[in-house]
């Protein structure tokens, strides 16, 4: 089998449904959020969980300031909100209308189906991202139909919608 190049790659990658999530941190000027797809739990005990941003986030300098950071898990009716947070806008048009409010000390997306506060423990390179690490300090979750990215597309998880 030959190696892959990047855009096969990115083309198989796309086949895997993804939660979406933003990834949230106060940050010098204000909250910083970006959109992330590349998030999971990695650990019961102790509660842990990764996200993974690009290098040059504006959204990572702040979870590195901050030394904290939050995942709010969308729900199918919040793509808007997903779209405008995967830009590049400048932080305060990103958050511009969209209703979220501090808990925990951290910027959360209000009406999110879960919300995680994370005290950061590990920043790891890895390739053009960077893996961060937390530990769970506060959890919050709903019942809902989750908004899932799929072959470069936002869809509901549920087939009736």
């Amino acid at each position: 089998m030959p190696p892959p190049d990047p855009a096969s790659f990115r083309a198989a990658m796309a086949g895997l449904p993804t939660g979406v999530t933003i990834v949230t941190a106060n940050g010098p000027d204000g909250p910083a959020g970006a959109t992330a797809n590349a998030v999971s739990s990695l650990s019961i005990e102790p509660m842990m969980m990764l996200a993974c941003l690009d290098r040059g986030s504006r959204t990572l300098l702040a979870v590195q300031a901050a030394d904290s950071f939050g995942i709010s898990v969308l729900h199918a009716g919040q793509e808007p909100i997903a779209r405008t947070f995967a830009t590049k806008a400048p932080v305060a048009e990103k958050w511009s209308g969209v209703p979220w409010s501090d808990r925990d000390g951290i910027p959360a997306i209000d009406d999110a189906l879960i919300f995680i506060a994370c005290d950061l423990r590990d920043v790891l390179a890895a390739g053009d991202h960077v893996i961060v690490t937390g530990e769970v300090r506060a959890l919050e979750a709903h019942e809902g139909d989750p908004l899932v990215f799929h072959n470069g597309q936002y869809r509901p998880l549920s087939p009736s919608r």
